[in-house]
C-alpha cells in the first residue's frame, strides 16, 4: 500500500456565472509515501486563476504566490488534476482535514457541475488520525498543522507553511510521530461511496423547538447534583444560544439550580448536552420561552 498526502492552497473568488464564492485553488502540493511512510515521490502544480482575477493579500502574504506566477506558470485546475490522478494512481489518499477536500469538491462543481472527486477512491484525515492518536480529539476544537507539530516537537519554519508541498511534507512527519504505535487503518474510509460524500457534507445543526420529533424527551430530566435525586422542575423552558435552560428543585435536599441541554443534529444521531448550573454562577442573559 501506499499514501498520498496532499495539501492546497487557494483564494476565494467571486463567480458572476455562478453568482457565488469559490475557493479557487491555485496550488497542489504532493507527497507520496510507501507502506512505511518513506517518502518515495513529490508533486507541485501551480494553477492559472479563472474565476477570480487577483489574488486576496491575505493568501499572498501568506503564500508568497504572486499573480505574476500564476499568470506565467500556472495551468488549468482540470489539467493539474488530471496530472495529479496520475501521481496519485491507487493510493490512499490523505489530507490534513477535510477543508482541501471541500476546496476539490467546490471547484469540481464549477468547473464540471459535479462534486464528484474522480481520484478519490480511499481517503484518511491525517489530522482526526494525530488528535486521536495525542488523545487530544474534539470535533468543536480541531488542532492545526502547525500546532500539532510544535506539540510533536517537530521543527519547521514559518517559511515553511501555507505552500502546498511543505505543507504536505509537515503533515507527512506528524504522522510519523504515530504509525509505529496506533494503526492507520481503521482511518482509511471508502471514499468512493455516495454515503462519504452525504457525511462529509451534512451540515451539523440544532434542534431549537422542543416539539421536534428527534428531542428524547426523557433527557429533559435533571437529578440534583448533591443527593443525585430526579428534581423538579419550576420553570418554563427558555431557549437561549440553542441551548434550552429552566430552574429546578430537589424536593429531597432543597437544592435548586439551573439545567441546561442542547440537541445537536450530526450525520449519524442526535448529540446531547446536559449540564447543571449552580445558582450562584447564573448568567444574566436574555431567553426565549421554548414551550
Amino acid at each position: 500500500m501506499s499514501y498520498v498526502i496532499l495539501d492546497l492552497e487557494w483564494n476565494g473568488s467571486y463567480s458572476k456565472s455562478a453568482q457565488r464564492f469559490v475557493n479557487e485553488i491555485i496550488e497542489f502540493g504532493a507527497v507520496k509515501t510507501d507502506d512505511e511512510f518513506n517518502k518515495t515521490d513529490t508533486f507541485s502544480a501551480l494553477i492559472s486563476q479563472k474565476i477570480g482575477k487577483k489574488l486576496s493579500g491575505r493568501v499572498k502574504q501568506l503564500t508568497k504566490i504572486t499573480n505574476e506566477e500564476l499568470a506565467e506558470g500556472g495551468i488549468d485546475f482540470l489539467k493539474a488534476a488530471d496530472m495529479f490522478t496520475e501521481f496519485l494512481g491507487d493510493s490512499v489518499l490523505m489530507t490534513w482535514g477535510t477543508s482541501d477536500i471541500h476546496a476539490l469538491i467546490d471547484n469540481y462543481r464549477y468547473y464540471l457541475d459535479d462534486g464528484h472527486i474522480p481520484f478519490l477512491k480511499r481517503y484518511c484525515d491525517i489530522q482526526e488520525y494525530c488528535e486521536k492518536a495525542m488523545n487530544k480529539y474534539d470535533e468543536g476544537c480541531q488542532i492545526g498543522l502547525g500546532v500539532c507539530a510544535e506539540m510533536l516537537g517537530v521543527e519547521f519554519s514559518d517559511e515553511e507553511q501555507h505552500r502546498a508541498e511543505s505543507d504536505a511534507e509537515l503533515s507527512l512527519k506528524c504522522i510519523k510521530k504515530f504509525t509505529s504505535e496506533v494503526d492507520i487503518n481503521p482511518f482509511i474510509l471508502d471514499a468512493g461511496c455516495k454515503e462519504f460524500y452525504d457525511r462529509l457534507l451534512f451540515k451539523n445543526y440544532f434542534i431549537t423547538d422542543l416539539k421536534d420529533p428527534e428531542v428524547d424527551r426523557s433527557q429533559l430530566k435533571f437529578r440534583c447534583d448533591k443527593c443525585g435525586r430526579i428534581a423538579r422542575r419550576t420553570k418554563r423552558w427558555r431557549l437561549h444560544n440553542k441551548n434550552f435552560t429552566s430552574d429546578f428543585l430537589c424536593k429531597g435536599c432543597g437544592n435548586k439550580f439551573t439545567g441546561r441541554i442542547s440537541f445537536k443534529r450530526k450525520y449519524d444521531a442526535v448529540k446531547i448536552n446536559k449540564r447543571i448550573i449552580n445558582n450562584s454562577k447564573k448568567e444574566n442573559t436574555a431567553e426565549t420561552p421554548a414551550e
